[in-house]
């Protein structure tokens, strides 16, 4: 069993990076949202359009709110340099990858009032919930605590299947967004900036990060779910 604290994690693994202590403890969720029957169907191809629709519409909602989160810590980031790479993928969330929204959401045929007013469902509120409280109520290790995980379970299923012909654009192009190099090295860079932070965080810091960690994961494994329902 992983250590409830870091201290103790380091003390067993001397060079052991803060993020993956916080990996280790989402275990075994975060297996489960890595290798879900979500993510599976959707590199074969087999995912049920229905399925797929329900999710991306509320996956577009929390975008929605992720896009704040991201703004917010761009104004709490300690450096210029983390202020750009932030700023950046607040770039891709509204250009890139919206633009891929907005074209699967046509392929799809889904009336935009069903994706620009669309009913949350309690995942998607419980996500958003989270999201708001770790960056109005802490600082930027809270705020890196739940972005860092968002982004790399997504990183981590999509280098995954990313070698997969799924057909249809809509699914080949949502495993392409999450395993490409610049999204790698995104996830790449937060992970070194909780490493660098988190360690010098109090005890009691640690472990709301680590909870924040955590829930994140659970939550990725219930928006999955809910594609099912």
């Amino acid at each position: 069993m992983t250590a409830p604290t870091f201290e103790a994690y380091a003390a067993e693994n001397p060079d052991a990076r803060f993020t993956e202590w916080l990996r280790a403890r989402a275990e075994p969720e975060w297996t489960n949202a890595v290798e879900h029957q979500f993510v599976e169907e959707l590199g074969a191809g087999t995912l049920d359009e229905d399925a797929f629709s329900r999710y991306l519409v509320q996956d577009y909602a929390f975008v929605e709110t992720l896009t704040g989160l991201v703004g917010h810590t761009v104004g709490h980031a300690p450096t210029m340099h983390a202020k750009g790479q932030l700023a950046n993928f607040l770039g891709t969330l509204t250009a890139d990858e919206n633009d891929y929204f907005e074209r699967s959401f046509e392929a799809l045929s889904i009336p935009t009032g069903e994706y620009e007013n669309p009913q949350r469902e309690p995942v998607t509120m419980a996500f958003e919930d989270l999201l708001t409280r770790a960056a109005t109520e802490g600082g930027y290790a809270e705020a890196l605590s739940v972005l860092l995980p968002a982004e790399w379970v997504y990183l981590s299923w999509g280098q995954r299947v990313a070698d997969a012909d799924p057909g249809r654009f809509y699914y080949r192009e949502w495993i392409d967004l999450h395993a490409v190099p610049d999204f790698e090295a995104f996830v790449e860079w937060l992970r070194r900036e909780l490493d660098r932070y988190g360690p010098e965080l109090s005890a009691r810091r640690q472990s709301l990060v680590e909870r924040h960690f955590r829930r994140v994961v659970d939550l990725e494994v219930s928006f999955f779910d809910l594609a099912y329902e």
